[in-house]
This record gives C-alpha cells, structure tokens and sequence, in this order.
C-alpha cells in the first residue's frame, strides 16, 4: 500500500478545562521535517509532539498547529488575592502618610495593578497535557488515512500507466523483426542503385551490424523488468517512495535509449509515448512517502 506525503487532517474536542483543536497539514519532503505552532503552556511537550508523530509517518513536511481555548470562568477562577504583598502595600501607605501628612488614599484599581496583589493560579498542567497528546495521536491517525486515500487514487494511475508502457513495449516487440527486414532490403536498393557487384558475406556483415546497432530487445527486456518490479514494490506496506523514485530512473534510462536507436517512424512515437507515460509517473512518485 502507497501513501501520498500530502495530506490534512483536525480533530477537536471540549474538556472540563476547555477546548482544544488539532490541525495538521503534511505536503511532501525528501524526509520527514515537523514544524508546530502551540501556545506556551504546552511548548514542554515538543518532544513528544515529535515522537507520536514520527510513529505515524516517514516522510513529509507536516506543520502542526495546536488551539486552546479555556473553559468559560476558567481564567477567573484561577485569580488569588496575595494578602501579604497588599498588607505591606496598605501599612507602606499607612507610613507614607504619617511621614508626609498627606491623606490622599490609592484608589482600589490602582491597588489591583500593582504587581503581585493579584496573582493567576495556573491549572494543574497534566490532565492539559495528556489530553493535548491524546488527541495529537487521534489526528495523526485520521492524517495517515487521509495519505493513504489520495495514495491509492495514485496507486491506481501509475498502474495504468505501467499497462501503457507494457502495451507499447510489446508493440515495438512485434515490429521489430519488419523493421529488420525493412532494413535489410534499404541495404539492397541502395547496393542496386551502385550498379557494383558486391560480396554476399560483405552483404551480410554490414546487415548484421546494422542490426546490431538498432537492436532494442535488451532495453525491452529490461522496461519488462522495471514494469514487474514496480508491480511488485506496489504491493509493499512499508513506504516505498525512494524505492520507486530509483525505478522512475531506470524507466527513463531504457526509453533514452530506445529512443536513441530508433531508425523506424513507429519505434520513435512509441519511445515518445514511453517518455509520457513515465513522466506522468515520475510526478505521482515524487508525492509518495
């Protein structure tokens, strides 16, 4: 089973301290870069946001992105008043007073500004915590399905392809004893034309190296090869991108060739064809993990 390296994926959910969203978005990447954005209070899990997500994939660039929102009255209830620091600011202001006679008073805002009077409890971090990752894991699966669905979409159009590629390989097959035929009586005529006695093994000599030089059965064989290889790498459940990356290669390396030694109007447009084909290929493989 393929995957595709792009992919998207969020999961949300309401807890007693609040909601929180998960959204990953993964494109692809010759290896597996995560990036995150999550507010502080969860910064310390890095470690292991990278860890979870690392079970899930093998290659991409994932972003991942962490929303959370705090329950309703959550924020409000955490607010403590510090009694000492406002005892030592009222008996300050009690001394400055005595010591300079004014009576002016500091005002109740002013007093709540002061750093320290009023202090944030923050909320047990665990239970904060082991949710965010629990639902990270959740939203990793749900982005390895979505990768496996658009990759057996392009599981299913590089196999066409290889259908192509073996169709006009068999094609070139079939025509390549006519081409030789064809070339061996263009030999003839242009003999005839010479108006020359010409050795028969002299003939044939020149025939055969001719047809050496046009022989494609070797590159044929080999895009047979490389089709039944990349069938077989198909069926595999381990990620196989860099694998049918290196097939893609191969491919291209035999219809170069093919194309090169073509001395006929059909082997051309089939070798054009090939090139085609594999092209197309190639742009799936490059987005499979």
């Amino acid at each position: 089973m393929i995957r595709s390296m792009t992919g998207f994926a969020s999961v949300e959910r309401q807890f007693d301290f609040g909601r929180l969203a998960w959204e990953l978005r993964s494109v692809n990447h010759r290896y597996l870069e995560i990036g995150f954005r999550v507010p502080e209070e969860f910064r310390v899990l890095e470690p292991e946001i990278r860890r979870i997500l690392g079970e899930h994939l093998s290659r991409g660039k994932v972003d991942a992105t962490l929303r959370y929102t705090p329950a309703v009255g959550a924020a409000s209830s955490g607010l403590a008043l510090n009694r000492p620091v406002l005892d030592r600011l009222l008996t300050l202001q009690a001394e400055i007073r005595a010591a300079t006679g004014l009576q002016e008073d500091a005002d109740l805002a002013t007093l709540m500004r002061w750093p320290g009077v009023i202090s944030e409890q923050a909320p047990d971090p665990e239970p904060l915590h082991a949710a965010a990752l629990e639902l990270l894991a959740e939203a990793a699966a749900g982005l390895q399905a979505a990768r496996g669905r658009e990759g057996s979409d392009m599981d299913a159009a590089i196999r066409e392809r290889l259908a192509s590629i073996e169709a006009w390989t068999g094609q070139v097959r079939g025509w390549l004893p006519e081409i030789r035929d064809s070339l061996r009586q263009n030999l003839l005529s242009r003999i005839a034309e010479l108006q020359q006695p010409l050795d028969p093994g002299r003939l044939e000599q020149e025939v055969a190296f001719l047809s050496q030089r046009i022989d494609v059965d070797e590159e044929l064989d080999r895009l047979q090869a490389d089709i039944a290889e990349t069938r077989w790498v198909l069926e595999r459940l381990d990620p196989v991108g860099r694998r049918l990356d290196f097939l893609m290669q191969e491919f291209n390396r035999e219809s170069n060739t093919l194309s090169s030694k073509s001395v006929d109007q059909r082997t051309t447009q089939a070798a054009v064809e090939l090139k085609v084909a594999i092209e197309q290929m190639r742009e799936q493989v490059q987005n499979i993990e």
